[in-house]
């Protein structure tokens, strides 16, 4: 499917999942060397860029965050961005709301003549970028969310449950960061070529495409090292739970035995075995038991083993 929208004699080619014949359609009416159109084709998740011509071209990846994993990858969107003097082509295989959304403000809002920009494509790309990183601050304040969640279950004495979900998200994290880590170096190398294609004063809008990515690092790093504190924090509770559980048996082991060893003794097959046969033999050792039982119970109080 192809969108077009033009504003300002700059036009914005959106194609979502296309064919082989629409690629080469758009490039030959825009003259876009033929392959670029092959790299748009190529779907896989190499990052990669070059320059042909007046056009330069790049793709990047962008995570889908706070989406239930069931033992899956993260998922990710890859977006290819062909982008030349007046005309920015976008190609991508499945939807991304941010760019919808962004379709409905390039229509309705008047991006360039609203804020005053010059009438090319470098522009249209820099609002672009700021409402993509946008979108992901917005995803990564929902599990900012969920976070706060599994820290409030944690102190509530829910540890063991949440082993599991602290995982989940420590590994969307990391995997959120390996995807977006190319993009500064990316964005490094639009910048270079924004200052040939659009002058040396578009590269103030470069730097601010990259501090936009800035923040969402920034935010992903915080956020992956409180799940990395909490996971520590859950570990030591865990610890902590299961020592005074181990200290719990131990002593009531530790109760148990006097009257263990005095049931050993009194079973003992033997001609004159002490208090057997007497009368009230039994309540007799029963009391022994008992009384031994106390005692070593009130010591290991004073001693506040427990």
């Amino acid at each position: 499917m192809i969108s077009k929208h033009t504003e300002a004699g700059v036009t914005w080619v959106d194609m979502e999942r296309p064919t082989h014949d629409e690629i080469h359609a758009v490039m030959a009416e825009w003259s876009i060397h033929p392959l670029i159109g092959e790299e748009l084709l190529a779907r896989n998740v190499r990052l990669r860029s070059a320059t042909h011509g007046n056009f330069v071209f790049f793709n990047l990846l962008f995570p889908v965050l706070h989406r239930k994993l069931s033992g899956r990858s993260l998922e990710q969107n890859e977006i290819g961005f062909v982008i030349g003097t007046n005309v920015i082509v976008t190609v991508r295989h499945a939807p991304i709301d941010a760019l919808h959304q962004f379709a409905k403000l390039f229509e309705v809002d008047s991006i360039l003549s609203r804020n005053g920009m010059g009438s090319n494509a470098g522009f249209v790309f820099f609002h672009m970028m700021r409402l993509l990183y946008d979108r992901l601050l917005h995803e990564l304040d929902s599990l900012g969310d969920s976070v706060r969640i599994i820290e409030e279950q944690i102190f509530k004495g829910r540890e063991r449950a949440m082993v599991l979900k602290i995982s989940e998200v420590a590994r969307e994290l990391v995997d959120a960061k390996r995807v977006l880590r190319p993009h500064r170096e990316i964005l490094q190398m639009f910048e270079s070529a924004g200052r040939r294609f659009f002058g040396e004063d578009f590269s103030y809008y470069s730097q601010a495409i990259i501090s936009e990515y800035d923040k969402v690092h920034s935010t992903l790093t915080s956020i992956t090292e409180s799940v990395a504190e909490l996971r520590e924090t859950n570990n030591s509770l865990l610890t902590t739970k299961e020592n005074e559980t181990m200290k719990r048996i131990a002593i009531i082991a530790f109760l148990s035995l006097p009257a263990s060893v005095i049931t050993g003794f009194f079973q003992m097959s033997t001609v004159h075995t002490p208090l057997v046969g007497q009368p009230n033999d039994w309540l007799i050792i029963m009391l022994i038991m008992f009384d031994i039982t106390i005692f070593l119970f009130a010591a290991a109080k004073m001693r506040k083993w427990f």
